[in-house]
């Protein structure tokens, strides 16, 4: 007779072969959930809860310990709370408890940890594990006074415990340190308020009118502040300011205009008699000598601004009068001038100005 010729065999990758290994009840890291289970799984799964209470929270204990040494926290996390579900004695339960705390802590979920260490303390109000573990969780809360008080309490029943010791002290650093940048926000805070106020009051003084940016504005990163180094009974205020050029379409800015500053030391400083021109400038027009410059009250009123005046000059000139109430505009944070080269082209511009107001 014959013999039987060898048969093919299947060839397997690593991943079938593991996952071979994982279907079989020998292997499984864990039992599955489906009503139909395997004989063999089935039998295990019986033969894991044989015994008394505390004989199977014991052994999912032992599963639990063993996930944990590899860093598998969910997984023995599950295993622990096996154990806690069959009800053990209070011997295995505290424990069980503190495992699953310690699980827990390693996943941050802070509040199941506090859960389960207050249950444990309910068995064993000094059980060393439960006051350390709510510590921990207490601290990355930032709830400092009440991890202190379960470092105090830990400590007291278990003199040598240095791990408590220095999670004590660790709470406390942070908790001064947390004390500390809250205490500085709010001064920061109050101070910032104080300045908005006073500079609220500064501006209503000098009769500045504010009105709302328009949607198409860019942000202007500059604003109206006060100087710090001003004396405070009379703070000096300073203004981004706007250079307009209507002939030429154009503008500066001058971010930080100090009010007791004439116009004269900005315009010279900007077009000086022998310096470089604008590349717009092209009749060589402005220059520091021949240029005269305008302020637009927010009553459509032109007040024409000699070059020694000073801000705060211009603010008393554009109050209004007879009870009308008038100032100059501050709009997107910035007030607005402006300079014209005198003669022909100022008397132009405000001819043009006051027809159009007219109109």
């Amino acid at each position: 007779m014959a013999a039987p010729l060898p048969q093919p065999q299947t060839a397997y990758n690593d991943e079938e072969k593991l996952a071979a290994f994982d279907a079989h009840p020998l292997f499984m890291k864990s039992l599955p959930a489906d009503d139909n289970l395997d004989p063999a799984v089935q039998a295990l799964q019986n033969l894991a809860y044989d015994g008394t209470p505390d004989e199977v929270a014991s052994n999912f204990k032992d599963q639990g310990n063993e996930h944990f040494r590899d860093k598998r926290y969910r997984d023995a996390a599950s295993v622990y709370t096996q154990g806690i579900d069959v009800k053990p004695g209070p011997e295995i339960l505290e424990p069980l408890l503190c495992n699953r705390a310690a699980c827990n802590l390693e996943l941050k979920n802070y509040g199941s940890v506090l859960k389960d260490c207050s249950k444990a303390l309910t068995i064993n109000p000094k059980s060393q594990k439960a006051l350390y573990r709510s510590g921990c969780a207490l601290v990355a809360l930032e709830r400092y006074d009440e991890a202190i008080d379960c470092c105090d309490v830990c400590v007291r029943h278990f003199p040598d415990n240095s791990s408590a010791k220095a999670l004590r002290e660790k709470a406390i650093l942070s908790r001064d340190a947390k004390s500390k940048k809250e205490q500085e926000k709010a001064a920061k805070e109050l101070k910032e308020r104080q300045e908005r106020r006073q500079l609220s009051m500064g501006l209503r003084a000098r009769n500045i009118i504010t009105v709302p940016d328009s949607e198409t504005s860019e942000p202007n990163p500059y604003v109206p502040h006060i100087d710090p180094d001003s004396d405070p009974t009379n703070p000096e205020l300073v203004f981004p300011v706007f250079f307009l050029y209507p002939q030429h379409a154009t503008s500066d800015m001058i971010s930080h205009f100090y009010e007791s500053t004439p116009f004269a030391m900005h315009i010279q400083a900007m077009f000086p008699p022998e310096g470089s021109r604008p590349e717009w400038d092209t009749n060589n027009e402005y220059n520091a000598g021949s240029l005269v410059v305008y302020a637009i009250t927010h009553k459509m009123r032109i007040l024409k601004v000699g070059k020694k005046m000073t801000l705060r000059d211009v603010f008393k000139a554009a109050a209004g009068k007879d009870g009308v109430t008038d100032g100059l505009v501050l709009k997107n944070n910035c007030l607005s001038f402006a300079i014209l080269p005198s003669g022909k082209v100022e008397k132009e511009w405000v001819q043009e100005y006051k027809n159009s107001v007219a109109q």
